[in-house]
This record gives C-alpha cells, sequence and structure tokens, in this order.
C-alpha cells in the first residue's frame, strides 16, 4: 500500500452537482457520493483487496458513526459505505485520507486492481503478485493520465492460477514460469510477454495508450474502442518497445473462471495457514468485521485480503490452532466450508436501497435459500444485474411477473424460466438449475 499523505478535505460531489466530473462516468468513490434510496453510497477502492487490521478498524467504525452499521463488499474487491448522510463527505475523505485508504483525491476511483488472494500464500501459482500490487498501485497514483480512466475500468493481477485473470479485465498482468508475465488487454486471445519486473509499468503503459486512443470515443472500457482491441494492443507493442521493455507477442487462450480460493483453511509454508471466508450476501456487520479483524491482528500478520468473490482471506495463522479459529468464526455468521448454504449465492442490494430494484432480492434470497448447489447463483432486482459473477452461474433476475431464471455459460444464456414469486417455488426452481 502507498504511505498515508495528508488526509484531504473535499467536499462531495454528488451526481447532479455542478461539481460533478460531466463526462459520464456515474461510478461512486470516497469524494463523490452515489444517491441512493438508503442513503448516500460511498465506494472505497482497496488495490488488491489488501487492508491492515487498523485500515479496517477505520472502516468499521466510519459504518458504525455515518453510516448503516454494515459493510458491503464489491465484485472487485472493495468496500461500499451505505446509509450515509449527504453532507459528510469531508468528514469522510479526511478520515480515509489519514488511514491511507485515500492516497491521491485526483486518483481515487482509478484505483480498481484485483490481485489473487491467495498469492504468496499456498505455493500456488507461478510466483507472488503483492511487489506487483504495490508498484502499480503507487504508478497509478503518480501518473497524469491514469486520472481520467473510468471508474469502470480494471487492472487484474493473476499469479499464474488463472482466478482473477478470467473476471474480465481491462488489463491483465498474469505470472508466467520463471522471470515473465504475461500482458493481456481485455478478453483477446493476443497478448506479450515482458520481464516480471517490467510488468507494473508495461500495465501503465497499456492504460495509458487505451485513454490515447478513447479520446472522443466516449469508451470507458477496452472492449468499448472501436475497431476492438486489436489496434490497442499494436499500439501498446510499439509504446512498449520504446520504452525499452521488448516485448514478444505470443497467442494465449484465455483462463477459465476458477472461482474463489476454496472457504475454510488453506495450508501454507513452515507450518501457518491462511482462513479463506465468505460473507454471506457480500455483507458484514460491525461485530462480524471487528472478530475478522481481530483474528487477523491477534492470531495472523495483522492483514485482511478482500476478495473479488466477496470474501477475506486472513494470512499467516499457526496452523494448530486454525479449526479452532474457523469455528469461532462460523459462529460469528460467516461461510466458512463449502458445506454453507450460503456457498456460491450473491445479491445485489435490491429494496429499499436501490429505486430501479423490482424486490427486496436479499430478503427473497434468503427465504429461497436451499441446499448447496455446483454453481453460483446471483439474485438481481432488475435487468442491470448489478455485481453479477463470471463464468457460469445462475442468473435469478426479478420481474414484474415473479424471477426469471436462466443458467449463463459466459456470453451464452439458456432459455429462461418464469418463476413465481413464492419462496418455495424459488427453491425448487434455483436447486434443480443449479444441479
Amino acid at each position: 500500500m502507498l504511505a498515508a499523505m495528508p488526509p484531504p478535505v473535499p467536499s462531495p460531489a454528488l451526481p447532479g452537482d455542478e461539481s460533478a466530473r460531466s463526462r459520464g462516468d456515474a461510478c461512486p468513490g470516497t469524494l463523490r457520493l452515489h444517491r441512493a434510496d438508503d442513503g448516500a453510497l460511498a465506494r472505497v477502492r482497496i488495490p488488491g483487496g489488501l487492508l491492515s487490521a487498523g485500515q479496517a478498524d477505520v472502516l468499521r467504525e466510519l459504518a458504525q458513526r455515518l453510516g448503516d452499521d454494515e459493510l458491503h463488499l464489491t465484485s472487485r474487491g472493495n468496500v461500499q459505505l451505505r446509509g450515509l448522510g449527504a453532507q459528510c463527505g469531508s468528514e469522510l475523505a479526511h478520515v480515509l485520507g489519514g488511514a491511507g485508504l485515500l492516497p491521491s483525491e485526483r486518483h481515487e476511483r482509478a484505483r480498481n486492481v484485483v490481485a489473487s488472494p491467495l498469492s504468496g500464500l499456498d505455493g500456488g501459482g507461478e510466483h507472488d503478485i503483492r511487489p506487483w500490487l504495490s508498484a502499480l498501485d503507487e504508478l497509478i497514483c503518480t501518473s497524469e493520465q491514469t486520472a481520467e480512466l473510468s471508474g469502470r475500468f480494471l487492472f487484474a493481477l493473476d499469479d499464474g492460477r488463472g482466478d482473477v485473470g478470467a473476471l474480465g479485465g481491462d488489463v491483465t498482468l498474469t505470472a508466467r514460469g520463471g522471470d515473465a508475465a504475461l500482458l493481456r488487454i481485455g478478453q483477446g486471445q493476443d497478448a506479450v510477454v515482458v520481464r516480471a519486473a517490467q510488468a507494473p509499468r508495461a500495465a501503465l503503459v497499456a492504460a495509458e495508450t487505451f485513454l490515447d486512443r478513447a479520446a472522443g470515443t466516449g469508451a470507458w472500457r477496452v472492449t468499448e474502442l472501436p475497431g476492438g482491441t486489436g489496434p490497442l494492443l499494436d499500439t501498446v507493442v510499439r509504446r512498449l518497445r520504446r520504452a525499452g521493455l521488448d516485448p514478444a507477442p505470443v497467442s494465449a487462450p484465455l483462463p477459465r473462471d476458477a472461482g474463489g480460493p476454496a472457504l475454510g483453511v488453506v495450508s501454507g509454508p513452515h507450518g501457518t495457514a491462511a482462513l479463506s471466508l465468505g460473507l454471506p450476501l457480500g455483507r458484514v456487520s460491525a461485530p462480524q468485521w471487528q472478530a475478522l479483524t481481530d483474528t487477523a491482528r491477534h492470531h495472523g500478520n495483522g492483514e485482511l485480503r478482500l476478495t473479488p468473490w466477496r470474501g477475506v482471506v486472513l494470512p499467516d495463522v499457526e496452523r494448530p490452532e486454525a479449526a479452532e479459529l474457523l469455528e469461532n468464526l462460523k459462529a460469528a455468521g460467516l461461510i466458512t466450508g463449502p458445506d454453507s448454504p450460503w456457498t456460491g449465492v450473491g445479491a445485489c442490494i435490491g429494496r429499499p436501497g436501490c429505486a430501479k430494484s423490482l424486490d427486496d432480492v436479499r430478503a427473497t434470497a434468503t427465504a429461497a435459500l436451499g441446499p448447496v448447489g455446483a454453481l453460483p447463483v446471483y439474485w438481481s432486482g432488475c435487468a442491470r444485474r448489478c455485481g453479477h459473477p463470471h463464468g457460469e452461474w445462475i442468473d435469478v433476475v426479478a420481474t414484474a411477473e415473479g424471477y426469471e431464471i436462466t443458467r449463463v455459460h459466459g456470453e451464452k444464456r439458456d432459455t429462461p424460466a418464469t418463476v413465481p414469486g413464492s419462496p418455495g417455488a424459488l427453491a425448487a426452481a434455483v436447486a434443480a438449475a443449479r444441479g
């Protein structure tokens, strides 16, 4: 993480304010709050999901003092604070800046970086990509151009196991054997290989090149560029060569969605382990968050890693006490293993937080909770499907007639079935679809 800068004290811009960015990017941040039906919403970017216990304490205290007493994890491993007062922006920014969670006011919405959450913990992957994370975050925050990236643009740092590499990043770095890294633009199979030490710089060059090509097109992400990503990659290769980074073009198949880390105790080297936990519907109460933070501080290395699958990894606990710690966190209401009915179940905020939602989807998902299935299931209050997963999953969307249930296979979808909104009928239909 970057060192803390002097705490900023700006006034927040809300959509509709004259001071708000006028280019059309409505993604919320910490300096630009979003109006929701349950109050203002702040999205705190946590690059790579990496938090210290002290930073986690700050987020909990803000949720209790200014928000709805809960923390909400996003599909990019960021944290949302909900139920905020519209006038709390200056205080929020001041506190987050003091905790090192807002290292650059100009870049706070550009710091969208996901990273393999088990990197360096379990012996998996090709090598530990945490040095990439700190280097890339610093490069983003010191580049004049990257301040223009939208809140939708995504960097993905994959340690070679193929987890976050399948999440649809705009710029993806994947560790390869030896001292190499694969740089991919969008979701094409054409990519380039660079030296691992050059990888963060190569990712920055790719993002800045995208901004040059996107000027005047209205594109926020690489997939929206006219002409596709091929011309962008060609330009990136030329610029990398001019910068002395010596890229080698290759063809590399896209990784299949590997899902998040397995829940439970993850064995590590030298008698240590990590605890991998899920959060029911991606939200966690202040007492639950306190339990996670206390475990990290007193039994781990003082670090929490938030995952893009709305989970938390606590590194470096002593292996003999891992099982007991896991039971304590299970008693606090967290998901600790694949046998939980909450495993793989997600939902958007729904009513009453979102005016566009047709139902309180979290309450409906809870009432219709069934047996564990083979595929993730995601409940959406409207056709926007905010925060839905990638790969293969069960899509459950509220409609005026009930719920539409569809099995999704990447870009392909089965024929949907419409099911009445009763919990029993929904539970049976979802269980049948999950397999």
